[in-house]
């Protein structure tokens, strides 16, 4: 019984919670144009004279059937792509996006790149014991060692 009357309750709330949430997906798309350069639905000033007519417009709109995508065609033809919270991936906005990451990537690479090629410029080869025929060396080794058998 219990199960019953939540099921339908959610039901019953599920068109008052959709409704809402696209009214917000949409105010959340769209860029409040008083300055504050938060999006619409985040505007924090009272009475804003940006925000709130547009929230008002957003409701009719909905109200009257329109979807989420008439509604942001309509702000960006009225104010221009400006409006929208998130550019478009078409024409410069996609080179624009892509470019930043692009040009990270390829930095990237290239110190790895570089960074490899002095390592291996610059690796010292183990150094070669002295000939064994040198005496003198030799005398400098056994100096050497039993100076060190003397420190320990």
């Amino acid at each position: 019984m219990i199960g019953a009357a939540v099921l339908l309750g959610l039901l019953v709330a599920t068109p008052v919670v959709a409704g809402q949430t696209t009214q917000q997906a949409v105010e959340e798309s769209l860029t409040c144009q008083c300055g504050c350069g938060l999006t619409v639905h985040s505007c924090n000033h009272i009475q804003c004279s940006s925000g709130e007519p547009m929230k008002e417009e957003i409701h009719r709109r909905l109200a009257a059937g329109e979807d989420k995508e008439t509604i942001l065609a309509h702000f960006a033809e009225r104010y221009g792509e400006k409006i929208l919270s998130s550019p478009t991936m078409r024409g410069f906005n996609w080179l624009a996006w892509v470019t930043p990451f692009a040009v990270i990537a390829i930095a990237g690479l290239t110190l790895v790149v570089v960074v490899r090629r002095r390592v291996r410029e610059h690796d010292v080869a183990p150094p070669t014991p002295p000939p064994a025929g040198d005496p003198a060396l030799r005398a400098r080794l056994e100096r050497e060692l039993a100076d060190l058998d003397r420190d320990a």
